[in-house]
């Protein structure tokens, strides 16, 4: 079999256990983006099938391109990896959707570290119509167009003159209780254009919201548990690959250290 017909085969058993749970605990659509998806009324099976294989597929590189650098940060950066954790300490031990998505001070460090290292570091698109950019530069039909998220989450003119630090408070504002503050963070983002990390505009990623609560659980669920240290010599610099998604030359070898705490 080939390997199309393998993923599809795994699509569409998905589909299936996924229906079979469904019919016998209808509240399983409450659960996770498929049960919804498929209680919506979609019977297609090939488009459903479809959407499956790209839940699968866009989300596999880049989610994990995106959490090998931000653990790396993290070990670099012993103070954010303190105030990440306890907000994760603030919640529950299986965290529900609303206080996953309640973590500011994570969201942000996320948001800081795709800055520095964006998992898909360049990208384009191609003209249907001819246009004008902006700044008067002329697009002709069928012109290709690239964007680099790389060089843009590292321009001065956009993050300032200490762009080259890891410092999710650039994203966060206290939080504020009328004229008074409560000790607690509240997220500010910047406008897709200036951080186009997940697109931006009719382009937007769907997937968006689905990768951050998948990192943040994925987080939460490691640093909880765990220091995540890197296996190498004081003063290591790890290289950044360019391809179609930001890799780490070498990987990431790493040792899991208990807490004690």
């Amino acid at each position: 079999m080939k390997p199309s017909s393998q993923l599809r085969e795994f699509a569409k058993n998905i589909i299936k256990e996924k229906k079979q749970q469904i019919s016998k605990n209808s509240s399983l659509e409450s659960v996770d983006l498929l049960s919804r998806f498929l209680s919506s009324g979609h019977s297609d099976e090939d488009f459903v099938t479809d959407i499956v294989i790209s839940f699968i597929l866009a989300g596999r590189d880049t989610t994990s391109a995106a959490l090998t650098w931000y653990f790396w940060l993290l070990s670099q950066n012993q103070e954010v990896e303190k105030e990440v954790l306890r907000e994760i300490k603030e919640k529950s031990e299986s965290p529900v959707y609303e206080e996953v998505k309640d973590m500011a001070y994570t969201h942000a460090s996320l948001c800081e570290s795709m800055r520095l290292y964006p998992p898909v570091p360049i990208d384009s698109k191609v003209a249907q119509h001819d246009d004008v950019l902006p700044d008067g530069t002329v697009v002709k039909k069928g012109m290709r167009v690239s964007y680099h998220p790389y060089a843009m989450g590292r321009l001065e003119v956009l993050w300032g003159s200490d762009w080259e630090k890891f410092r999710p408070e650039r994203w966060l504002e206290s939080a504020t209780d009328g004229a008074n503050k409560v000790g607690k963070w509240r997220f500010v983002g910047r406008d897709p254009y200036t951080y186009p990390v997940f697109q931006a505009g009719p382009r937007i990623c769907l997937g968006k919201d689905m990768a951050f609560l998948q990192m943040k659980r994925v987080v939460a669920g490691i640093l909880r548990r765990f220091k995540v240290a890197p296996v190498a010599e004081d003063g290591f610099e790890p290289v950044f690959v360019a391809y179609l998604t930001s890799k780490m030359k070498g990987g990431f070898p790493v040792r899991f250290e208990k807490r004690d705490d």
